[in-house]
């Protein structure tokens, strides 16, 4: 069924509503300044070559060889300082490839890294990724020391709501279930029931068992979910600045080129991308998808690295790609994962009210049974 309303921050003309505060850094967790290590050479040498050979195997396909000699100083580096900080480093699929593929102990969607954040046994997280999905590794890992590269690192569906909001929309809505997505900050999902991702964000709506439910912030996954349930969905205007610039004349456009291809699209995107496309999924099944079908060209709606990643690891697949790149996670460089190393920096920190009705929505998410 359609949504059943829509909202935003200026419906609420009667609040005084402050903009969301920038993501800082904040001090380690102990109290006292970390201590920093020898920055590591970034020559390229022979002995760099040679240890770094089977990385570059993984990308050679998609990173042209005259540039791995300025990568690979850096990827030897952060693959020996890792173990010297205890670190891990998790890496979202929108990663660029020499961090997806190079670098990461553990790569995936929103969810999947939620899920695999409680698993991590190391003592620091490296979270490559943006600021939300850091803080809710840190949610998930209060005792461990969580850093993210580029504290700057934002989004704009996190940034397009605020507790304020969520509680204002309780008073309108008394009763009714609040879900929120993933992509929002630790102040908001502490203010909801239960965080969805695109992965689960039907199953979790249902779970419910309400005959209407808030669902916020993102408009478009909002119409999708309401499209797959016959649950009321009362959305707010939130959307990715990357996949609402996919139109479904974009997609049209790519058929008329070639009718074989096919087309799988991220449920961010507006309705009439989502009516073009022959899947519909969460980056986790978009790329199972492409595992599992194998066709001979495909053009992947979402973020443009994804597809780089996916053409490094199935070289056999034709991956056309219309490339909207994500300023946020391309705030993440390996000259800034190999600082964080280096100095740990930049880490995450959550007042600890916050965090435990935070933590609580998102726990609900993992421990739901589908």
């Amino acid at each position: 069924m359609p949504i059943a309303a829509i909202y935003g921050p200026h419906d609420f003309s009667t609040s005084v509503r402050l903009p969301a505060a920038a993501p800082m850094p904040g001090p380690a967790g102990s109290g006292q300044r970390p201590t920093a290590l020898p920055m590591p050479s970034l020559k390229w040498t022979p002995e760099v070559e040679r240890d770094t050979a089977h990385l570059y195997e993984r990308v050679k396909r998609v990173i042209p060889p005259v540039e791995w000699p300025l990568m690979a100083p850096a990827i030897r580096a952060i693959n020996e300082l890792k173990a010297a900080r205890d670190a891990v480093i998790l890496a979202h699929n929108y990663q660029m490839p020499e961090i997806f593929h190079c670098v990461a102990d553990i790569k995936g969607d929103s969810l999947q890294l939620a899920v695999e954040a409680t698993k991590v046994k190391a003592s620091t997280i490296i979270q490559c990724g943006v600021h939300f999905m850091a803080e809710t590794s840190k949610l998930l890992n209060p005792d461990k020391r969580v850093l993210i590269p580029d504290s700057r690192a934002g989004c704009s569906l996190a940034s397009s709501i605020t507790g304020t909001d969520v509680r204002l929309l309780r008073e309108r809505f008394p009763g009714v279930p609040v879900v929120a997505y993933v992509n929002t900050s630790a102040e908001v999902k502490a203010e909801v029931d239960i965080c969805c991702t695109s992965s689960n964000a039907v199953a979790v709506v249902e779970s419910l068992n309400a005959p209407e439910v808030i669902f916020l912030p993102d408009q478009y996954l909002a119409k999708y979910v309401a499209s797959k349930t016959g649950v009321k969905i009362i959305a707010w205007k939130g959307a990715c600045e990357v996949h609402e610039r996919f139109t479904g004349e974009e997609l049209r456009s790519y058929r008329e080129a070639d009718p074989t291809v096919q087309i799988i699209a991220h449920p961010e995107c507006p309705p009439d991308v989502l009516a073009e496309a022959d899947f519909t999924g969460s980056t986790a099944h978009m790329i199972n998808w492409v595992r599992q079908n194998r066709k001979k060209r495909i053009v992947m709606i979402t973020e443009c690295s994804m597809a780089d990643n996916v053409q490094a690891e199935l070289p056999d697949v034709e991956m056309v790609r219309p490339c909207n790149l994500c300023p946020h996670m391309k705030r993440i460089t390996l000259t800034n994962i190999l600082e964080s190393l280096v100095y740990l920096r930049e880490e995450i920190t959550i007042d600890p009210a916050i965090a435990a009705k935070a933590r609580r929505s998102v726990e609900r998410m993992i421990n739901l049974k589908n």
